[in-house]
């Protein structure tokens, strides 16, 4: 399945604590839709606590069906396997943990199937062997269409194409030009076909803002081109693979249009160079 090069990170929807309205929040997905994304990263676990599970999930769903026939084109990619007590993050890599968090996705999403399917975090109590066969099994028994992982290692990445299979197309790690620590992952997937998802491309909801400053190299570039650093720091995302699909977060119509022409944006050799040391 081909998607935009930029997807939209919807997580700042749902669990900032000053995250904009839910008629803005539509108003963020829709601008993303305009602006040709067709990939859209939710969760159940995004949102403020555990009362309103799966908030950001019923919000992307409830934008898709107000925009009209266009919505038909979004690949949504959710995501299961993280759990909240109160307002804590926990994990649940169980086989039947999974399974009903895939199907309440599916009841929120108002879908038959999932599109991407994946697995939020390696949970230490569960063998990752066991959370990857449940996966297999979501695809086997077409509750979802494609899997994914996420925050994962190369031997678990290999251990997923082994257990999964087919239905196996997606890693999701964080990687920023302060944080290149999935290097590795990033070119074991582009040898192996796999998509690679970057998270926070940008640093994170906190460090985003001060990007000129701590990616000086980067916001050099992006003065040269007279654009922002945003997206320089997308462009440069795409310059490392032709798997890699950046999903930078949004939670203001303005910061997806920019994030999005970033896929128009080329580098010359010499500023990947400087960007890349």
């Amino acid at each position: 399945m081909t998607v935009s090069a930029i997807g939209l990170g919807a997580m700042p929807l749902s669990t900032k604590s000053a995250r904009p309205s839910r008629e803005e929040a539509v108003g963020v997905v829709h601008a993303a839709l305009d602006a040709g994304v067709t990939l859209i990263d939710t969760a159940d676990a995004y949102s403020l606590d555990e009362a309103e599970f799966g908030h950001n999930e019923e919000l992307v769903a409830e934008a898709l069906r107000s925009y009209g026939p266009g919505a038909a084109d979004v690949l949504v990619a959710t995501k299961g396997g993280h759990t909240r007590e109160g307002t804590e993050w926990g994990l649940d890599g169980s086989p039947d943990y999974l399974r009903r968090a895939c199907e309440a996705s599916l009841r929120r999403l108002g879908v038959d199937a999932i599109g991407l399917y994946q697995y939020h975090r390696p949970d230490p109590g569960t063998p990752w062997e066991d959370s990857m066969g449940a996966l297999r099994a979501l695809a086997d028994d077409g509750l979802v269409r494609m899997v994914g992982i996420s925050n994962a290692d190369i031997a678990q990445i290999d251990v997923a194409r082994s257990v999964i299979g087919g239905a196996f197309v997606s890693v999701q790690n964080q990687f920023s030009p302060g944080w290149r620590f999935s290097a590795d992952e990033l070119a074991h997937c582009a040898a192996h076909g796999l998509a690679f998802i970057p998270w926070s491309p940008f640093g994170g909801v906190s460090a985003a803002g001060s990007l000129d400053a701590t990616a000086p190299a980067f916001a050099e570039v992006a003065e040269e081109l007279g654009v922002s650093v945003y997206q320089v720091t997308l462009a440069w995302h795409l310059a490392q693979a032709d798997v890699v699909i950046p999903i930078p977060g949004a939670s203001r119509r303005a910061s997806i249009e920019d994030s999005a022409a970033a896929a128009g944006l080329r580098l010359s050799e010499d500023q990947l160079r400087r960007l890349d040391a």
